[in-house]
């Protein structure tokens, strides 16, 4: 017997409804019409978008943002080889936070920051930690963070890619960074790269937007036969979704890339016209685009300062983070006060993140090797306590000594101000249900206000 108007969407909800068996696995069935769409978090939560912010390469935290001490010889010059910050350091005005002299303008913000001195690496190699640091794991291919919380969260904004990563160059892990791997694939990250064409192809050539209009019209009655037939394939159905974003990124996207709009003083506050060459030149342009975006509802923008190199990996001379310094401290310190400024910044969460940090001995003439046992990263925003240091080293930087960070633990803590469980933030796949965290993670309480 023919049942009338009996949709597959219902039958699945039927059948499924008084089951057990995981969201995923329905969520994977009944292939989302909007995959994107904005959706309600786990419980109400500060945070609603996420700037990460990543220097490639290793930045060394003894002369950044753990400075140590040059006394008792450590200069470099003993057989012992150990090496003090290179550069000096000051405290922070107002909390008192102490910060190398590389970084001025970030050490004048670090009141707002929520600092973490005892984090470590999940590989000694610049690929694997790259990858963990992004998605969990350093040797299996898995989905980015900014791809979970797409996954999770959805965009407020369908006219724009609710994941964004801004990157001059590809970093160790290539395009793996911002992967959705076995997520839908519409939440894998669309690069763009600074510059007068951030995004290549976004205007049709010699078409008038009536006729464009007419051919998407076909295109999109075509796409709609061909996946009524094949409504199991979600790799499909995200092809044809991100046909639909890039034609409403016609509209969208050079208007928020166009930065003719901003006030002078808000150029110089980031240095957008300062000349500067070299690794990370385009960084004042990745911030301001950035708070561009999270203004628009972009809810993950990853900005990556250089590539697999040059980059901050400074073997043989340590003097070469002077220069990376130089070229993305402004912007960075430039970014937390304008979410400031403009009331943003207690919804949006900061990410600033290396791979790994540098040894405390020598190695060449005057650099330093990979570190894992302890390095620093920082957060700013989304309910993280402002002016707060998390995590001790020893004298030297080369353990940690109170409060030990693990990526899983970050991710999780993460995860918990946008308001997602990070256990409950799953997706069925391969037999077994996966999350960021994997089997692990503790959410960090002391760094939350």
């Amino acid at each position: 017997m023919q049942i009338p108007n009996l949709h597959r969407r219902t039958m699945i909800r039927s059948l499924f409804g008084g089951s057990l068996l995981m969201p995923g696995v329905l969520s994977q069935l009944l292939a989302e019409d909007n995959p994107t769409r904005s959706r309600l978090s786990h419980r109400p939560a500060p945070a609603k978008s996420v700037i990460f912010i990543y220097a490639t390469g290793g930045v060394s935290h003894i002369d950044t943002f753990d400075p140590k001490s040059t006394a008792n010889g450590r200069d470099g010059s003993g057989k012992d080889k150990l090496m003090g910050n290179l550069f000096g350091a000051k405290p922070n005005r107002e909390c008192g936070t102490e910060v190398s002299d590389i970084f001025p303008h970030l050490r004048e913000m670090m009141h707002e920051v929520c600092l973490i001195r005892s984090m470590k690496a999940s590989h000694f190699d610049h690929s694997e930690a790259t990858l963990g640091m992004h998605t969990g794991s350093p040797t299996f291919a898995r989905p980015s963070m900014g791809s979970w919380i797409s996954y999770g969260l959805g965009t407020f904004n369908q006219n724009l890619p609710s994941f964004i990563v801004i990157a001059p160059h590809l970093p160790y892990g290539g395009t793996q960074v911002y992967a959705s791997d076995f997520l839908p694939a519409v939440h894998q990250g669309t690069r763009v790269i600074p510059g007068d064409n951030p995004i290549a192809n976004l205007r049709a050539p010699g078409q008038t937007e009536s006729l464009q209009t007419l051919e998407f019209d076909l295109v999109r009655s075509m796409n709609k036969l061909h996946l009524d037939s094949r409504e199991h394939d979600t790799a499909l159905a995200a092809r044809i979704k991100s046909f639909e974003t890039a034609f409403q990124m016609q509209h969208s996207a050079p208007e928020a890339f166009d930065l003719n709009d901003e006030p002078k003083h808000i150029r110089n506050l980031y240095g957008i016209d300062r000349k500067v060459k070299g690794p990370g030149a385009d960084f004042a342009w990745q911030c301001l685009v950035a708070r561009r975006l999270v203004e628009r509802g972009v809810r993950f923008i990853e900005l990556i300062d250089t590539g697999s190199r040059p980059n901050w990996d400074s073997h043989g001379e340590m003097n070469e983070h002077k220069d990376l310094a130089y070229n993305v401290d402004q912007p960075t310190a430039a970014l937390l006060a304008d979410l400031k400024q403009r009331g943003m910044l207690d919804e949006t969460i900061v990410l600033w993140a290396t791979e790994f940090g540098r040894t405390p001995t020598k190695e060449g003439s005057n650099g330093r090797g990979h570190h894992r046992d302890c390095f620093s990263v920082w957060l700013a925003g989304g309910g993280f306590k402002p002016g707060h240091v998390h995590g001790v080293t020893d004298e030297i930087g080369k353990y940690t000594v109170e409060d030990p960070v693990e990526v899983h633990d970050l991710h999780a803590t993460i995860l918990h101000q946008l308001g997602m469980d990070h256990e409950r933030l799953t997706f069925r796949h391969a037999g077994r249900d996966f999350r960021l965290t994997d089997v692990h993670g503790n959410i960090l309480h002391s760094l939350i206000s």
